[in-house]
């Protein structure tokens, strides 16, 4: 693939990686090299595969003496969509509940079963033309799948994410350890069509969005066609080579 400048000509030399988040270690569910305290994030802002490649860098905060305004501009990239917009965070910590493919087939029976919801106390709500659901499942299914798992959104740590495949191994190349989730980048923070997830705040202040976005969209990033990508980690060893995963 050639590499174009944002003026649409041919980008001369190495194309710079373009910082994507940066996090303290004590937000994150595993820790990180020893003395380690922070945590950046990049990407290459082309396609490897299906998705731009990342890389972590993981750095001690108080060694960082020269500290910019503002990142510099990409000299090209692929996708106006590949450049987030700098956004502040407002960590927020949520449960979430693991997808239901994830989960054995009694399980799901049992959660699909609206006795258990009415069993529990718990009233499942009926299902409207702006929710997202699958006509397959049932109510009480869907309402799990929805509402109780897999919170949308950037997160740190987590369930891993499922829908455009079935789940499949996370084993670590190195040492075979089941990886898990470290970071979720995603192209919404919600569903859009649906209030499931969406901060109450949001609800009766929402945030003004930039000019194109789409709903709910802030970073203004967008990844397989609004898919999310995963960077897992292996909790064994931060050096170990991390897994990614859109879905």
């Amino acid at each position: 693939m050639v590499a174009r400048g944002r003026d649409g000509r041919e980008a001369r030399g190495p194309v710079p990686m373009l910082p994507v988040a940066q996090l303290y270690a004590r937000d994150l569910p595993l820790p990180g090299p020893s003395g380690a305290d922070l945590l950046q994030v990049l990407w290459c802002p082309f396609d490897h595969g299906s998705q731009p490649r990342t890389a972590l860098y993981w750095r001690v905060a108080a060694e960082v003496s020269r500290v910019l305004d503002a990142p510099p501009e990409p000299s090209a990239i692929q996708y106006s969509f590949y450049l987030p917009e700098p956004c502040l965070l407002a960590p927020e910590q949520v449960v979430e509940y693991p997808h239901p493919l994830e989960l054995s087939g009694e399980l799901q029976e049992w959660l699909a079963d609206p006795g258990t919801w009415e069993a529990a106390g718990v009233a499942v709500p009926a299902r409207s033309d702006e929710d997202d659901y699958d006509e397959d499942e049932s109510v009480s299914y869907d309402f799990y799948r929805t509402t109780l798992s897999i919170s949308p959104g950037w997160k740190v740590g987590g369930w891993t994410r499922w829908g455009l495949t079935d789940p499949q191994p996370r084993s670590c190349p190195e040492c075979g350890t089941e990886e898990v989730p470290l970071l979720t980048i995603a192209s919404t923070e919600w569903n859009a069509s649906s209030r499931n997830w969406m901060p109450l705040e949001e609800r009766s202040a929402p945030t003004r969005l930039l000019p194109r976005s789409v709903p709910a969209g802030f970073t203004q990033v967008t990844l397989a066609h609004g898919y999310d990508l995963q960077i897992h980690m292996c909790p064994a060893s931060p050096e170990h080579p991390r897994i990614e995963l859109i879905q």
